[in-house]
């Protein structure tokens, strides 16, 4: 039993440090005639990171970003906020709906945002 307690504590400090070294990361970001300025279309984070990405618009719009499944609608005057903590790694776009498709589902357009979670 002594092995098993030692183990449990071991688990439990290597989490207790993972989750110390995740950061609140936030990013302002513009979607103007369709498009987010180009320096502004790659998002680099770390693995449980909390992301809080702010988007604001100049004309309707809906977006979703994929691998996360998180979708927004974005209104001329406000802002809308998708904020997730980034367990998932890989590259995942943010891409608009464009319009229903007949079998109920929708289209999406370019990609306005490129998100890239990295391991810690």
């Amino acid at each position: 039993m002594g092995r098993l307690t030692v183990g449990l504590a071991a688990i439990a400090l290597l989490l207790a440090a993972t989750t110390a070294m995740a950061e609140d990361v936030a990013f302002d970001l513009r979607i103007e005639r369709g498009q987010v300025p180009q320096e502004q279309r790659l998002i680099r984070v770390k693995q449980n990171d909390v992301v809080t990405l702010r988007w604001t618009t100049d004309k309707p719009i809906d977006i979703h970003l994929h691998g996360y499944d998180i979708e927004k609608k974005v209104v001329p005057g406000a802002v809308s906020e998708m904020t997730f903590t980034a367990r998932a790694t890989g590259r995942f776009t943010v891409e608009p709906h464009i319009g229903a498709q007949r079998s109920g589902g929708h289209a999406h357009g370019k990609p306005l945002v490129t998100l890239e979670v990295y391991p810690r």
